[in-house]
């Protein structure tokens, strides 16, 4: 009997079941370890970023949005089937659901507790809020209070990060100042005493306070203005598992949870367009 040649579908067919094994397992030598749930931790994952609420009607900046923006931008995310989810989530990418998304909230504003957080209880969504922490200290009206902070904690919706203590230009009203030091930023000629008094004890001072006020240890940090100091690298990452940046891009969380990029939401831009 004359043995015919395989056919080049058999071919193919064994081509695609190997890419299955690429796909599904892990090769070590010989021998395939099966994993028939993909690494969680290979996927993007989007992470807003906002800061101040204004009532609908008002005149908006780019720091601004109203609640009927915020929730047109909270339709499209569960039209998309996005789940969010709070920053100490991460830590766990077993439990991360297929498609998890970061919604961020910084300064600590009290429309975050007037405006946001009615609206997180309306949809069922996680946000975390990082704050200046000494505005809480100092009675800010404008800003959050910590029985504000608490009650949204204990929603189980909220989760509060640091923006750091004090470090945000508060003699400029917050505003980001060209050419000199901003947040973290080591100033021109600082000796590592003056940094560590300036800077890093801030840190230091936001995680303590808030681990007092909340009674847990923050999970993430929001770099004021998003800008970075390899100074501060070290004591930032000993603190806090997650931390963020302000450029614009979708976090991969195969990269890890460091220095995430976030995309910057305004009353303008449809949230559609960013990722």
């Amino acid at each position: 009997m004359i043995r015919k040649t395989p056919r080049p579908m058999i071919g193919a067919a064994l081509f695609a079941l190997f890419a299955l094994c690429l796909l599904l397992g892990v090769f070590y030598g010989d021998k395939v370890v099966w994993k028939f749930k993909l690494d969680p931790y290979r996927q993007p994952m989007p992470i807003l970023m906002y800061h101040h609420m204004l009532p609908d009607g008002s005149d908006c900046n780019d720091m601004t949005v109203t609640p009927s923006k915020l929730r047109q931008d909270f339709d499209y995310i569960r039209k998309q089937g996005y789940a969010p989810v709070l920053p100490r989530e991460l830590l766990d990418p077993d439990s991360l659901p297929d498609k998890p998304i970061l919604i961020t909230f910084d300064d600590g504003y009290a429309s975050n507790y007037n405006l946001l957080y009615p609206i997180l209880q309306e949809y069922n969504f996680k946000a975390v809020i990082c704050p200046i922490v000494c505005m809480p200290d100092l009675l800010a009206t404008e800003f959050c209070s910590w029985d504000m902070y608490r009650e949204m904690v204990a929603s189980g919706l909220v989760e509060i990060g640091s923006h750091t203590y004090k470090l945000h230009n508060l003699d400029a009203n917050g505003a980001y100042k060209p050419g000199e030091a901003n947040g973290i930023r080591r100033l021109d000629g600082e000796t590592d005493a003056e940094f560590q008094e300036r800077v890093l004890d801030d840190i230091q001072k936001s995680y303590d306070r808030l681990s007092e006020e909340l009674g847990a240890a923050p999970t993430c940090f929001a770099y004021p203005f998003g800008v970075r100091e390899p100074d501060a690298d070290a004591l930032i990452d000993s603190l806090f598992p997650v931390s963020l940046l302000t450029w614009s891009d979708t976090a991969d969380l195969y990269n890890g949870t460091k220095r995430m990029p976030r995309w910057t939401v305004t009353m303008w831009e449809p949230v559609y367009n960013l990722f």
